[in-house]
């Protein structure tokens, strides 16, 4: 997932940082693979934190792009300290570069994630990516297989989905938000 999250930072990065006067160009790449960075770990913050439902809400409408976004929010201010303690950039201009390219990453993200004709992200890499790989890597395998079994079809299509967590989520306690939180340790 890393590489893909690299080339949307470098597809949003061009404007943002490559033609941005207030970033030194021999650190155009080191910002971009920084943005790309600061969302895996943003985002795996928050379910390390048991922050699901405020994952969950960038998966609904436009939230992702959305910079009112408390996600959208940290993740931005994430990207901008680091940008201006690890790679030494004016705090303004990193400020700048984060809340212009975390939106335009973040939607492309969940754009990818929720169409089903493109498989360049699917949600199974993502939860995989965010819970950190090893014993949590075939969560969204799992909840897709069994999931009917356990009630989590919240639409009744037959299938466990990301409509289906967007359902769950939406609704008070249980379902597969209450799941993955009780999996994450929430």
């Amino acid at each position: 997932m890393f590489e893909q999250l690299t080339q949307l930072a470098q597809q949003f990065g061009v404007d943002t940082v490559v033609n941005n006067p207030a970033v030194p160009n021999e650190k155009n790449e080191a910002v971009i693979n920084e943005a790309s960075s600061s969302v895996v770990t943003g985002l795996q913050k928050m379910v390390a934190d048991g922050d699901l439902s405020q994952l969950a809400a960038l998966f609904q409408g436009d939230n992702a792009k959305d910079a009112s976004n408390p996600a959208v929010q940290n993740l931005t201010q994430q990207l901008s300290g680091n940008l201006s303690k690890k790679l030494g950039i004016d705090s303004s201009a990193a400020a700048g570069v984060a809340s212009s390219i975390i939106p335009k990453i973040l939607a492309s993200l969940v754009d990818k994630a929720k169409d089903p004709k493109d498989s360049s992200f699917e949600i199974s890499d993502i939860i995989g990516a965010i819970s950190g790989g090893g014993e949590n890597a075939g969560i969204m395998d799992a909840i897709t297989k069994y999931g009917g079994q356990f009630g989590l079809d919240q639409n009744g299509d037959g299938k466990v989905d990301m409509s289906d967590a967007m359902d769950a989520v939406t609704k008070k306690g249980g379902g597969l938000g209450g799941m993955l939180g009780g999996l994450f340790g929430k």
